[in-house]
């Protein structure tokens, strides 16, 4: 069984009297990979920065191995932090950058522990060379910083901050200034690292990818609060709420009735489904992910409905298909022309079935799919400001 070693109690956070944190409680174990994930503004940043001790909750307890710690600050902790911008020395080589940590520190002298000493140079050697092998950049101890890749960079902050043996690495959307490929190629880097040192690493990031990759376990946040803990397996497939269904993947979510357990009516038709503990004809939330639906000729199909828009995305098409006035998103490898009338076959196992939240009727929808994916690649530059201002994303 995991060890427990930080946790959150009951945590407030209120910047002008806007509470930005609401009562947050979670608590994270020995070794883990955690991702807080969640929108711009949603309090990952904060909740981040309240570990490392950068921010002081309004009200609650932060605790690391039992012992109450808000009021320590960040250079006292057995925690060290990893920033988008990754804050190189320029003017020092790598092996340099890697060390500086180790160079600062002062310890008890063994011949008179009223007495603080330097680290020896040789310990200091030995600890950047294991570094460079983790990071697997050994051969590199020369380099000045620009003549590294933006990956290569990265890996340089990230021994930076685990050379001093923290017990916790705080991870800030650090591969935010990174393309696609390598940022993809440094997920999996990660989370060999955090294997490899054994310790804590604790991920800030709005990027599902990202977060379903490297976690074992994931807190999806909004406003200010936890909407749901999980593994990636569990988020994905056991959405709390629409919200979280929406922001992890995509989800096709309709209004529906659980007529009894394992019983729902969505579009005036019953489906066989895997969930019970509803109220007799109570109103629900049915989420159907694309990827699940399965298409057949329009005169086997349990519904049918007109493909309205296609579009390839190299390993399969997005294919728009309105049911009744509402648009669903069906993601396969076969191409089904625009116009076309389709059927639809859904397995239990495709059904998930949600309670109704204040997040009911606000996703699911693909009727204006060219816009949503217009505002999910663009870039929003206000998260970055407000972090730079020491503010919340």
């Amino acid at each position: 069984m995991s060890k427990e070693l930080i946790r959150l109690r009951n945590v407030s956070m209120a910047f002008d009297d806007e509470l930005v944190l609401n009562n947050i409680n979670l608590y994270i174990n020995d070794k883990e990979f955690l991702t807080l994930l969640g929108p711009s503004g949603c309090g990952k940043t904060t909740t981040l920065r309240m570990i490392g001790g950068f921010a002081t909750p309004t009200s609650g307890d932060v605790l690391f191995d039992g012992v109450r710690i808000n009021d320590v600050p960040p250079h006292q902790r057995q925690i060290n932090t990893v920033f988008q911008k990754y804050a190189l020395f320029p003017h020092l080589n790598v092996f340099e950058n890697i060390a500086f940590g180790l160079r600062m520190q002062r310890r008890p002298d063994p011949a008179d522990p009223r007495k603080k000493t330097k680290i020896p140079e040789e310990e200091i050697r030995e600890r950047v060379i294991e570094m460079l092998e983790i990071i697997s950049l050994k051969g590199f101890e020369n380099r000045r910083p620009d003549a590294l890749s933006g990956g290569q960079q990265q890996r340089v902050a990230i021994a930076r901050a685990l050379v001093n043996k923290p017990k916790v690495l705080l991870l800030d959307e650090p591969l935010g200034a990174l393309d696609l490929k390598l940022r993809k190629d440094m997920q999996i880097e990660l989370k060999r690292i955090q294997q490899q040192v054994g310790i804590t690493f604790i991920y800030v990031t709005h990027d599902q990818e990202e977060a379903l990759t490297m976690s074992d376990t994931i807190v999806v946040m909004d406003k200010g609060s936890i909407q749901q803990i999980g593994t990636p397996e569990d988020i994905y497939n056991e959405p709390k709420n629409a919200f979280v269904a929406d922001f992890i993947g995509e989800s096709n979510i309709l209004d529906g009735v659980m007529h009894e357990d394992y019983v729902v009516e969505f579009f005036n038709r019953k489906f066989k489904c895997l969930d019970k503990g509803f109220a007799p004809m109570e109103s629900v939330d049915v989420v159907i992910r694309p990827e699940d639906i399965d298409i057949v000729p329009q005169e086997k199909g349990q519904l049918r409905g007109t493909v309205t828009s296609v579009t390839f995305k190299g390993v399969h098409y997005d294919t728009i298909v309105d049911f009744k006035g509402f648009k669903w998103l069906i993601q396969t490898t076969d191409y089904h022309p625009e116009g076309e009338t389709i059927g639809i076959v859904l397995n239990p196992d495709d059904i998930h079935i949600m309670r109704k939240s204040e997040y009911s009727g606000m996703f699911g929808d693909y009727s204006s799919y060219s816009e949503e994916y217009e505002e999910i690649g663009g870039f929003d530059g206000a998260e970055e400001a407000a972090r730079e201002a020491g503010h919340e994303e």
